[in-house]
């Protein structure tokens, strides 16, 4: 409704510049609201409500979702990121038509706090102390992974590992051996912890992928990817983005994000909340 009637705001001002500001403003606020009610919705366990610009977690703990700051550049949205910040950029569900523009890396905007309630802290072994073990593809691999039990994501990687069982045997082949689950260190370029930091996002074969900062240093860089669309597919089902939708790809690299595939469009055209 909210999202509505700043639309309509914005119609309606036309060229005027105070009021057009004011219904950006208001287009920002019930973007805003649409990007918690998604939060809320994927984590359920975690998060019961948001009112204004608060989340409320089970718990009754109370978390800003915004800090006021408008404009970030990149590397500030990946050093500093606010927990609206994380819906800056919009997920590309599907197959992709053709190659991240500059800087599109939707899901690399991490609130570090958000994830550290949710999952816990790995460097003091409270992430570890909720994971648990999973047979990844028993047929084709049996290998035992651990996973965090937090938001059923070893129950959904069960279900992924499922289905990718059934798939011809030369795209399975991309899923294993697997590069690994959990470690508990920060992303090499923003300092900022790792989903894997979480127990949270899951490295397919290294043998098919493709990662920016192993190619030479060119501008722009050149796009690569060799893991099958199908095997994607499957994991986007789950509730998993893949790193291979990002301008500065990761393409072995799954992690799941289920609020940004519940969101289409970009989200805060003035700037931000």
């Amino acid at each position: 409704m909210y999202l509505t009637i700043a639309i309509v705001l914005l119609a309606i001002c036309g060229v005027l510049e105070s009021c057009t500001a004011l219904a950006a403003q208001a287009l920002d606020a019930a973007l805003a609201a649409q990007a918690l009610d998604a939060l809320v919705a994927a984590y359920p366990e975690a998060v019961v409500s948001h009112e204004g610009e608060r989340i409320i977690w089970r718990d009754g703990t109370i978390m800003a979702a915004t800090d006021r700051v408008v404009n970030k550049s990149f590397k500030e949205l990946l050093s500093n990121a606010s927990i609206l910040d994380q819906f800056r950029l919009p997920y590309p569900r599907g197959r992709l038509t053709s190659p991240p523009e500059l800087n599109a890396d939707p899901g690399r905007f991490r609130n570090e706090t958000f994830f550290k309630k949710m999952y816990g802290d790995c460097r003091k072994g409270e992430v570890q102390a909720r994971m648990v073990s999973i047979t990844w593809l028993p047929k084709s691999w049996g290998k035992s992974v651990q996973v965090t039990s937090v938001n059923g994501v070893a129950e959904r990687l069960k279900r992924v590992s499922e289905e990718i069982e059934t798939l011809p045997t030369e795209i399975r082949k991309a899923a294993y051996p697997i590069a690994g689950v959990l470690a508990c260190r920060p992303v090499a370029d923003t300092g900022q912890m790792s989903m894997h930091g979480y127990g949270a996002a899951i490295d397919l074969n290294l043998v098919v992928s493709d990662y920016w900062l192993w190619q030479k240093k060119t501008d722009p860089i050149p796009y690569r990817n060799r893991m099958p669309s199908e095997i994607v597919d499957i994991f986007e089902r789950y509730g998993f983005i893949w790193g291979g939708k990002w301008y500065h790809y990761d393409t072995m690299h799954f992690e799941y994000r289920p609020e940004l595939l519940r969101i289409s469009g970009k989200l805060f055209r003035s700037g931000g909340p």
